[in-house]
């Protein structure tokens, strides 16, 4: 029983291991430190995002918003990063202020109005699609500054920015998920909303800190996005969510809610990186990436919900 249990709880490594040894074996690029570095470059953004959702998901909920708050707070961030017009901290500070209240908007109505998450998140994805399409009257915003660039392309040390700010958000998130009383909380009202409720837990406030918090990393995340583009696009964050969601599902968050962890959020979101790089390096189309992606996670909801199962 403990083996099975052992087998349930490191599968995933064991899995993204053989992948890698698989890849690596097929094409020697793979494990060189630059093509490395390039992967966990690209999966940053989608990290952030990931991390974020994680919150969301194990309360039993979900975010589709995700990547219009990404072209809302990227818009935003670069309207206010224009050459020798404000300090590169106000376009960061009014960027994230923007993902803030995006995310703790759709906190708020749904503990408020009790609708569905799937529902008010999928009208704030298109609301933020129109602010965004409004802010920037439908054209890119460029001509960005050099300190605002760097943010999304410059290295400290010779290590990308972007992955240092990926290492911190991942350690804060692990550090609030399983060592916080709102941590613990999140768990609770995932595992079963009655029993938290009338164990005292205040569930509203709980899911407007999640929802919240989610909206927070993605506007971190369209703030990095548009510095590393030199634009604030519009139409930025297309489809970022379904990629975010399919890491933490991919990573064995339950989406029923009441189980998942940082640690395996981080796996999935490199378990895809690899992938799609793999296929890369072996020049096969992006459309077969898509079906590949499709395949597993099908194949990690099927896994999720025989295991559920199993515990029932």
């Amino acid at each position: 029983m403990q083996y099975i249990n052992n087998i349930r709880q490191y599968g995933l490594l064991i899995v993204f291991g053989i992948i890698c040894l698989i890849i690596s074996l097929i094409t020697p690029q793979f494990l060189t430190v630059s093509n490395l570095t390039i992967i966990v470059t690209q999966v940053s953004i989608n990290a952030l995002l990931a991390f974020g959702v994680t919150f969301v998901i194990i309360t039993g909920g979900i975010d589709l918003s995700l990547g219009s708050i990404v072209a809302v707070t990227g818009v935003t961030a670069a309207m206010l990063a224009h050459p020798d017009s404000y300090p590169v901290l106000i376009p960061i500070v009014m960027g994230l202020l923007a993902g803030l209240l995006m995310g703790a908007f759709n906190g708020f109505i749904i503990t408020k109005s009790k609708i569905a998450p799937f529902i008010v998140t999928l009208g704030t994805m298109t609301i933020g699609r129109g602010l965004a399409l409004i802010l920037s009257d439908g054209r890119p915003v460029s001509n960005l500054s050099d300190s605002f660039n760097y943010l999304g392309s410059g290295t400290v040390f010779g290590i990308p920015f972007l992955i240092l700010i990926f290492i911190l958000v991942f350690a804060l998130c692990s550090i609030i998920l399983s060592k916080t009383v709102l941590g613990r909380y999140i768990y609770a009202i995932g595992g079963n909303e009655q029993a938290a409720r009338a164990s005292g837990i205040n569930i509203d406030r709980v899911k407007l800190y999640v929802y919240s918090i989610s909206g927070l990393l993605a506007g971190l995340a369209g703030i990095l996005l548009a510095s590393r583009i030199t634009t604030g696009q519009p139409n930025a964050g297309a489809g970022f969510e379904l990629d975010a969601i399919a890491a933490v599902v991919i990573g064995g968050t339950s989406t029923a809610g009441g189980r998942g962890t940082m640690a395996g959020t981080l796996i999935g979101v490199l378990l895809i990186g690899v992938i799609n790089n793999g296929l890369d390096l072996l020049n096969v189309t992006s459309y077969y990436q898509q079906v590949v992606m499709g395949i597993i996670i099908i194949g990690a909801v099927v896994l999720d919900s025989l295991n559920q199962k199993s515990n029932s």
